[in-house]
């Protein structure tokens, strides 16, 4: 069953503009300090389901909810209808009623979706373009982001990014001529990983980085990677301290749909 939406919270969750940080602040100022909570199960999953064996996508998304046994993972995911029209339908069945599916009929983002689970709920959302396509090498790029709220806790909340990078410059045929867009791809990451930081969220993101070599998005040292190796990436940027979050054990997820397999990071999130 597909969760239905109001069309003031599609609108919300296609990608408008995130409130401002002065009206973010002041909503925080009104409010008493949150209490502090238990640590609460947080798992976060990158799937870039991939093209090559369309037959394997539905077990694939499949093994992605239940990547986590009895938890409800949030997912960036990547390659969403990059070519034909098969995933939407398949993640709404599997990531259905307590599912808020972030961007996966937005109009033109609609490639890096965001999938958040009861009992988060998505407060605001952004899609950012990046750069045009190129044809025959690359479709274009945006980077998705949501800011999520507890819904029994309020000031328990994040914000998750997720994206794609173009192929090829840094890993594959390593074509200079690419590089342009690669970079200013990462730019405009950091700007967006930042610009939450600097309102003091904790910032979570996923991506598939298309650079094997790729460390951090925005340079911090306190900018924290899940996996040392590989193109498929879960990092953290901690905020002011009001929410903490700890790694707790990662998994390997096998998709058999290309190279990729989706890669997840079980966490632990508490409002200190």
């Amino acid at each position: 069953m597909v969760n239905r939406i109001s069309r003031r919270q599609a609108l919300m969750l296609g990608g408008g503009a995130l409130a401002g940080a002065a009206t973010l602040g002041t909503a925080a100022a009104a409010r008493p300090a949150a209490a502090a909570t238990d640590w609460l199960r947080l798992p976060v999953i990158t799937a870039n389901i991939g093209r090559k064996n369309l037959g394997a996508r539905e077990a694939a998304i499949r093994a992605v909810r239940t990547g986590d046994p009895g938890h409800r993972p949030i997912v960036g995911w990547q390659e969403i209808r990059e070519g034909d029209e098969g995933e939407p339908a398949i993640i709404s069945q599997y990531f259905g009623p307590k599912y808020q599916n972030a961007f996966l009929h937005h109009d033109t983002a609609y490639r890096v979706p965001i999938s958040v689970p009861l009992p988060w709920k998505v407060v605001n959302s952004r899609a950012t373009f990046v750069h045009g396509g190129i044809k025959g090498v690359t479709p274009p790029r945006w980077i998705n982001e949501v800011v999520v709220e507890h819904r029994a806790h309020a000031g328990l909340k994040f914000v998750l990014i997720n994206s794609h990078y173009i192929a090829s410059a840094y890993n594959g045929g390593q074509n200079p001529n690419l590089r342009d867009e690669w970079e200013l791809h990462k730019k405009t990451h950091r700007e967006r990983v930042m610009a939450h930081h600097e309102r003091g969220h904790l910032v979570i993101w996923t991506a598939d980085t298309n650079n094997p070599d790729y460390d951090r998005a925005t340079g911090q040292p306190t900018e924290r990677k899940v996996f040392a190796h590989g193109i498929d990436r879960i990092n953290w940027l901690p905020g002011d301290g009001t929410v903490k979050l700890d790694l707790v054990t990662t998994r390997t997820i096998p998709m058999n749909v290309d190279g990729h397999d989706a890669r997840a990071a079980i966490f632990r999130i508490r409002l200190a």
